[in-house]
């Protein structure tokens, strides 16, 4: 199960930074187009998504500052906290995530015409049970 989940997140990487590359927006560094479309959805903490990653703080600041650098995302002083900052898509980081979109769209479509909806939607209940485990409670 492991080397399917990482051939499955291969196929999806690799159509995203196609579609990234073609639209002009191949400067996106490795997990950028991930933190990008997390950044997009409502009510995504930054530091939520930033765990998710699983990547130490150190690698994830680097990520969020080279996104920022190459003009994706904006950084801001938290007005409520200035030892904090906030991040926003720019327009460089919304079309990205309109074109990420787009890619993970064509992937779905030909999972659905391959496994049919419902065996898609059975494997994407199955990876959510996994993604929600605890990994603590698995120990021997």
């Amino acid at each position: 199960m492991p080397g399917l989940l990482l051939a499955a997140r291969a196929t999806y990487g690799t159509v995203i930074r196609n579609a990234l590359s073609d639209a002009g927006l191949d400067d996106v560094p490795r997990n950028g187009g991930y933190v990008l479309a997390a950044i997009a959805q409502p009510e995504a903490a930054l530091q939520e998504i930033i765990a998710r990653l699983g990547a130490s703080k150190q690698t994830a600041g680097q990520l969020v500052d080279a996104l920022a650098a190459r003009g994706y995302l904006e950084r801001n002083v938290d007005a409520g906290d200035r030892r904090r900052a906030t991040v926003r898509l720019t327009q460089r980081g919304q079309a990205a995530v309109a074109v990420i979109r787009a890619a993970v769209e064509r992937v779905d479509v030909m999972l659905i015409a391959a496994v049919s909806a419902q065996h898609a939607e059975h494997a994407r209940a199955a990876l959510v049970a996994l993604a929600q485990a605890d990994p603590e409670a698995l120990r021997t």
